[in-house]
């Protein structure tokens, strides 16, 4: 998969239903840095009329786990790769377009060319914020991520 905005946004489609029916879109993708953003709707608001958390949440997710997606296909090695741990912060209600972007694709080449050169699991923190249309953040996200180099398994 060549990785564009609008193929990520037909990836959500087909394998992250709640993730596009709730309006999480990337805007723009490169080597160091992934946009995605989400408007406060309807179908994904919380009882105090913000958008929900875990809709944020999905949007900052996405922003770091597309950035290892397209290294990993880029390094034409079988690597997995998994959320270990979240952490996040809340500080302003969640209202019309929030974009989340994470920067840290450098950070990702050295796990990868970690993980590749040494054989064993590297694991990584990658950090969204979400910035709202006036340029104040009303979250910020940090994904734990493992990548390990996968093993051929040998048949008998």
């Amino acid at each position: 998969m060549n990785f564009t905005p609008k193929k990520l946004n037909l990836f959500l489609l087909l394998k992250l239903p709640s993730a596009f029916l709730t309006g999480v879109r990337t805007k723009s993708i490169d080597a160091q840095k992934c946009v995605v953003v989400v408007k406060h709707r309807w179908i994904n608001q919380n009882p105090f009329k913000s958008m929900f958390w875990a809709v944020q949440g999905m949007a900052a997710e996405l922003s770091t786990g597309a950035l290892i997606m397209m290294k990993i296909q880029a390094a034409q090695k079988n690597i997995s790769m998994l959320v270990i741990k979240n952490n996040a912060s809340f500080s302003k209600k969640a209202k019309g377009v929030i974009t989340f972007s994470c920067t840290q694709g450098n950070l990702v080449d050295q796990a990868l060319q970690n993980a590749i050169a040494t054989g064993e699991g590297q694991t990584l923190i990658l950090t969204a914020n979400g910035i709202d249309s006036s340029g104040d953040e009303v979250s910020s996200f940090d994904f734990e991520w493992s990548l390990k180099l996968k093993q051929k398994k040998i048949k008998r």
